[in-house]
Order: structure tokens, then sequence, then C-alpha cells
């Protein structure tokens, strides 16, 4: 993995981390942070893995907007931008034959999937690696907005919150390939990232090393909640809501579909807000039974350009959450 130390960049091993790939991040003293360093947060590592950041101090100040990958930052899984076709494979038939195989083995569609891409490659003698898989993602395309969306978020923030010392971090909780995910533009604006993922042995043979299913995303809900992200640590003990660095009412979550089902749930809740997304050019039917399901505070557009409905809707519930925490320093202010 890469981690920053003074600015600069050095590559840990596995053995340097437990259970994922963090990259750790220091946070500059407040009147220097730059926009897109706003709170405790780690440094982009070598990606997509798992990435070790230090714990906010409980003070329930840090927003957590947590997205989905697929369909809610980019239009289609990312997969089928260089890998399928890297392989000649038509991504429909690729994804009917993996739901095809799951179901006659009884096995977990996500192993499946990750399975057949390393089968399908090793049949047409396509070398698998870390570095190849990485390089693809400088080919995933993302929504309109979605570059500039990171910084804009954390500076709309600090005007609204002054100096309250509420900040913004952003998690990414994707059964996509982190090592793909590391490779996109994006990847640093994260604080961690948390997604699939391959162990290439010594060969580079790959071997489905973590795989996020759709009710496993709760799970780094509960991680970000208590400040535990790093998968060496137990979440199952309990932990006093006093003692949580980021509430769940201060998340907000954005998705675009039924994998995103219990996550939505579980915030919605616990006091979080949530957001459903659809393509430009994809009926919003799905969002709209999202949203009358009680699953999602808002729907809109998958535009995260300023102005947009998407824009509007979550400054909107940013203005709710920073109203809350100050609401809650105040009381907490009189003892």
């Amino acid at each position: 993995m890469v981690e920053r130390v003074n600015n600069k960049q050095r590559r840990r091993t596995g053995s340097d981390s437990a259970g994922g790939r963090l990259a750790e991040r220091e946070s500059p003293a407040p009147n220097d942070a730059p926009a897109h360093s706003l709170g405790v947060r780690s440094k982009p590592g070598a990606g997509g893995r798992l990435r070790e950041a230090e714990s906010p101090a409980p003070n329930k100040k840090v927003i957590a907007l947590v997205y989905d990958f697929d369909g809610t930052l980019s239009p289609k899984p990312m997969q089928e931008y260089a890998f399928l076709p890297k392989l000649g494979i038509d991504p429909k038939s690729f994804w009917a034959e993996c739901t095809r195989v799951s179901q006659a083995e009884r096995a977990d569609a996500l192993i499946t999937y990750m399975h057949l891409l390393y089968k399908k490659a090793k049949e047409k003698n396509v070398r698998i690696d870390r570095a190849d898989l990485v390089a693809q993602g400088k080919l995933v395309e993302l929504y309109p907005g979605v570059p500039t969306w990171f910084d804009a978020m954390h500076a709309y923030v600090k005007k609204r919150a002054g100096d309250s010392g509420i900040t913004v971090k952003h998690y990414l909780i994707s059964s996509g390939l982190t090592e793909i995910i590391e490779g996109t533009k994006i990847y640093p604006h994260f604080a961690n990232v948390f997604a699939s993922e391959y162990w290439f042995d010594a060969y580079d043979l790959p071997f489905p090393k973590r795989v996020i299913s759709d009710t496993g995303k709760t799970q780094f809900l509960f991680r970000i909640n208590k400040g535990l992200e790093d998968l060496s640590q137990s979440i199952n003990a309990h932990m006093p809501e006093a003692q949580r660095p980021i509430p769940f009412s201060n998340f907000i979550y954005f998705g675009d579909g039924d994998t995103d089902v219990p996550s939505m749930a579980l915030l919605k809740k616990n006091g979080g807000q949530a957001i459903a997304v659809h393509g430009p050019d994809e009926s919003e039917a799905k969002c709209v039974e999202l949203f009358k399901a009680g699953r999602c505070d808002f729907y809109a557009v998958a535009d995260y350009r300023k102005g947009s409905d998407l824009w509007k809707r979550t400054c909107l519930l940013l203005d709710r959450i920073i109203a809350d925490v100050r609401v809650r320093e105040e009381v907490r202010g009189l003892g």
C-alpha cells in the first residue's frame, strides 16, 4: 500500500495493515487545511483497500457522506469500462452467466462474478494483476459534476458551519473492485474505501479476498459510526452512543437501487439520511419506489453539478445536520 508520511508516499506491504489496505491521512492545522482535507481523515494510498484512519474525537461534529459506486457515482458497473472489453466479452452476457452460475451452484453472486472474471481471463490467456486493475480505473466514467463534488461539499459545509468546527468526511462502500476504484480520479477524496478485493499471491493468481454484499455494507456503516475503520478491530462489542465519533444522524447515504436498501434502512431507522439517484436516461421508478417505502429522504438525477436537484437536496440535508449539531452543542453547554 502507499501511505503519506510528511507529505511523501511510501509503499507498505500487506502485513502492515490488518484486514485491508488503508492510507493514513494526517490532518493539517485547521487554519491551513484545504477544503478537501477538513476533519480527521486518511491520506489516499495505493487505494481501494481499507485505509487506517485515526478515529476522530467523539465531538459529534463530523458529517459522513457515504456513497455506493456503480450506478451512483458512475453510470455502469466498473468492470464494463475496461475489464470485460479487454476480454472481448459482452457485459450483458457476462452478468447473465454470473446469475445463472450462482443460482445453479447456490453460490454467492459476488464471489461468482469475481471467480468468473478470473476464469474468463485465464481462458483467453489474459493475465490479471493488481497494477493492471488499478490502471483500468482511469477509464471509468463518472456522472456529471462528480470530480468537483467532494471539494464543493467541504466548502459548502465550511461556509454554512462557520467556526463551529463541523466538518465532512467522504466514504465509499461498494461491491465493486477496490483495485479499479483506486485508479479513479476521485479516489483521493475518500477518507476510507470499503470494497470487494482480490488477494494476489506471488504469482499474481487472484482469489476473492473480501466480498462486500448488500447486507454486508451495513457493517461498514457501523465501523464509521464507531470509529473502528481498521478491519482488525471488532465492532461487535457494545459502544455507548456517547462514545461513537459519528452519530448515524450525521450520515447521508447515496445509492441507486435495491442493493442499497439495507444501508438506507439502517440509517433511516437510526435517524440518518439517504438520497436515491438514477441516471439521466434511466427511469426514476426505482427511486420513487424507495421514496414511497421510506428508504430515502429525496431522490434525484445523478447530476452532481452545482445547482442541480441533487445538489440542492443534499445541501438541505446538510443544513439540517449542521443545525442539529449546533443544537446538541448548545444543550451540552448548559450542562
